[in-house]
């Protein structure tokens, strides 16, 4: 089967989407990728570097995160204009979704080399589909602002979008973001999706003052992705 697959193209950036948890979500196109390219580029290339081994896959490795992407994106681009296949991956999901990939993608195209995205598993869709809460529109928000006044705004201003909000927050923060959701948005359910893909994944769904009550009665471990049911459902 291998043999009829198509070679991968030289100059080509393929931006490959590795587990968020789970090692089996990896995709068979992925691995191929991986296998076949002549670098990887990296969030993080000791975290990254265990989930090739892992796979059996040696490969030289760069760096490329939040505060090397400009130097790095230089380097990438001289990479493919040489005809090399560059895969660029994050820590987990899809690179340029609330992780480095962005910068480097504008770059590739400016100098009109080919860009070809390698799907997989992604936290926000993971979350969505089973989260209860429509799906047919949905704004997607990321991280919000450290500042609580940004925060605060940011929030503010989503109040009358129809569709689910969804956005990702850190164990740090869940309890703030949760209390910031009580005074916008205290009528709305909420779901929580945490450790997705993860032998302790769990969602937990209520209005933001029944997940503050839970928040008080155990620790909340993991990642999250948040989801905030739109004005026209509410």
């Amino acid at each position: 089967m291998d043999a009829a697959l198509p070679p991968l193209t030289p100059s080509t950036l393929y931006l490959v989407a590795t587990p968020i948890g789970n090692l089996e979500d990896i995709t068979l196109r992925a691995l191929r990728v991986l296998k076949e390219c002549d670098v990887v580029a990296a969030e993080d290339t000791r975290h990254s570097g265990q989930l090739l081994k892992h796979f059996g896959i040696a490969k030289p490795m760069l760096s490329y995160f939040q505060f090397n992407e400009a130097k790095r994106s230089e380097e990438i681009i001289e990479r493919l204009k040489r005809g090399e296949k560059v895969a660029l991956i994050t820590d987990a999901g899809s690179p340029g979704i609330s992780d480095p990939g962005e910068r480097v993608v504008l770059a590739a195209l400016k100098a009109r080399l080919r860009v070809e995205s390698v799907p997989g598993a992604c936290a926000l869709i993971a979350a969505l589909t089973a989260s209860g809460l429509p799906t047919d529109e949905f704004h997607f928000i990321g991280f919000l602002p450290h500042k609580s006044g940004q925060r605060r705004n940011q929030l503010e201003a989503l109040k009358q979008f129809a569709g689910t909000l969804a956005l990702y927050e850190s164990p740090y923060r869940i309890e703030k973001l949760l209390n910031e959701l009580q005074e916008v948005f205290p009528e709305r359910q909420v779901v929580l999706a945490r450790e997705l893909t993860k032998k302790f994944e769990e969602f937990l769904r209520g209005t933001p003052a029944e997940l503050i009550a839970l928040t008080q009665q155990r620790k909340l471990k993991g990642e999250f992705v948040v989801l905030v049911r739109g004005a026209a459902e509410s």
